[in-house]
C-alpha cells in the first residue's frame, strides 16, 4: 500500500470480533484511526464502551477518542448476542477493566465532528448494528461530502445467522440498515458470504495464544473463542469475522465485490433484517408489470482470498 494512511472511523459493538478489528486498525500503518463509536449489540453499550477501551489499553494504542452510542435500535428492543461473545462480550476472559475513559460527547456527535474536522475524507467501517450511523446520517446529513466510502460487516447474499435469511447486525435494527443504503456515498457490503470463509489456522492461533506480548496473546485467546467449528479442539482455528471488513479497507483487492442492488426487508415476520440482493441479469415479471424499483446499488463483496487476508492480519498484528 502506498500514499497516505486512509482516514478512518470505525462504528463498533465489541465484541470478540470487532476487537480483533481493532487490533488490526491500531496496528497497519495504512490507516489513520480517527475516532471509534459505541453501539448496542454483541453487549449492552457500557459493556460494548468498557471492551473497546481495554482492547486500546491492552494494544498499548495511542490515544483514540471513543464515544459511547446508542442504548438500542431505532424500533427494536435489545437483543445481545451474549451466547456468541460470553457475558462480557470479550469471551469472558476476565480482562482487567481500563484505565482509559470515554470521551464526554455523544457517538453522533463525534462522528459529525471527526468526519467535518478530516483534511482528507473518511472511510467509515461499521462492524455493529447500524443505529448510530442512521441516528448520524438523518440528524447531520452534511457529513456525507467528507466520507469518502462507508465499508459495512452486515448482511448476506445467501445465508443468514439470527435468521435462515437475516444477518445479525442488519437483523438488529433493519430500519438503521435501510437508511444506510441510502447515504448517496459509494458503499461496500462485507457480509456473512465473505465473512464466515476468512479462518486462521490453528499453528497460527496457538502461536499468538503463547506469545510473550499481551496484545498477541489477546488476539489468540480471541480467535481460539471465534472457532467456527466449535470442536473442542485444544488449537481450534479461528474466524477472523469484522476483522475481515477493516483489511477490505487496506487491500480492497483481496475481495471480489459486484456492484448490486440490494435493499433491506422491513416487514414483520421470518424475512424481517435480511439484505435482498438482486443478482438477476435482467428485470423480472414484477418489474414490467409493477415498474421498476429504485434500489441503491452497492459493492457487494461475493469472493475472498483467504489466505491472502490472514497473511495481511498476521503480518499486521505482529508487526
Amino acid at each position: 500500500m502506498t500514499g497516505q494512511p486512509i482516514p478512518v472511523i470505525i462504528d463498533c459493538d465489541t465484541g470478540v470480533d470487532d476487537a480483533l478489528a481493532l487490533l488490526f486498525a491500531v496496528r497497519h500503518p495504512g490507516i489513520d484511526l480517527r475516532a471509534i463509536t459505541c453501539v448496542a449489540g454483541n453487549t449492552d453499550v457500557d459493556g460494548v464502551v468498557r471492551n473497546t477501551l481495554t482492547v486500546l489499553e491492552q494494544a498499548g494504542a495511542p490515544e483514540i477518542p471513543v464515544a459511547r452510542g446508542a442504548e438500542r435500535p431505532l424500533i427494536e428492543g435489545v437483543r445481545t448476542a451474549r451466547h456468541v461473545h460470553g457475558e462480557d462480550g470479550m469471551a469472558d476472559l476476565g480482562l482487567p477493566a481500563p484505565s482509559r475513559t470515554a470521551v464526554d460527547v455523544d457517538a453522533v456527535t463525534l462522528l459529525r465532528r471527526e468526519i467535518l474536522a478530516s483534511p482528507r475524507r473518511v472511510t467509515l467501517v461499521p462492524t455493529a448494528p447500524l443505529t448510530n450511523i442512521a441516528l448520524l446520517l438523518r440528524t447531520h446529513p452534511e457529513v456525507v461530502r467528507n466520507i469518502e466510502r462507508i465499508v459495512f460487516m452486515g448482511g448476506a447474499v445467501a445465508t443468514g445467522n439470527a435468521t435462515p435469511v437475516a444477518e445479525f447486525n442488519v437483523w438488529h435494527d433493519p430500519e438503521a440498515a435501510a437508511i444506510l443504503l441510502t447515504a448517496g456515498v459509494p458503499i461496500t457490503m462485507y457480509g456473512l458470504d465473505v465473512f464466515k470463509r476468512v479462518l486462521v489456522p490453528a499453528a497460527d492461533v496457538q502461536r499468538l495464544r503463547t506469545s510473550a506480548e499481551a496484545s498477541l496473546r489477546l488476539a489468540g485467546e480471541l480467535l481460539a473463542h471465534r472457532d467456527p467449528a466449535a470442536s473442542g479442539d485444544p488449537t481450534p482455528t479461528g474466524g477472523l469475522g469484522d476483522a475481515g471488513a477493516v483489511c477490505a479497507v487496506v487491500d480492497p483487492a483481496g475481495i471480489r465485490t459486484e456492484l448490486l442492488p440490494v435493499e433491506v426487508s422491513l416487514a414483520p415476520g421470518l424475512g424481517r433484517g435480511q439484505t435482498i440482493v438482486d443478482r438477476r441479469p435482467r428485470p423480472g415479471e414484477a418489474e414490467i408489470h409493477e415498474g421498476t424499483r429504485e434500489q441503491p446499488l452497492v459493492d457487494v463483496a461475493l469472493d475472498v482470498d483467504v489466505e491472502r487476508y490472514v497473511k495481511l492480519y498476521l503480518s499486521t498484528v505482529e508487526r
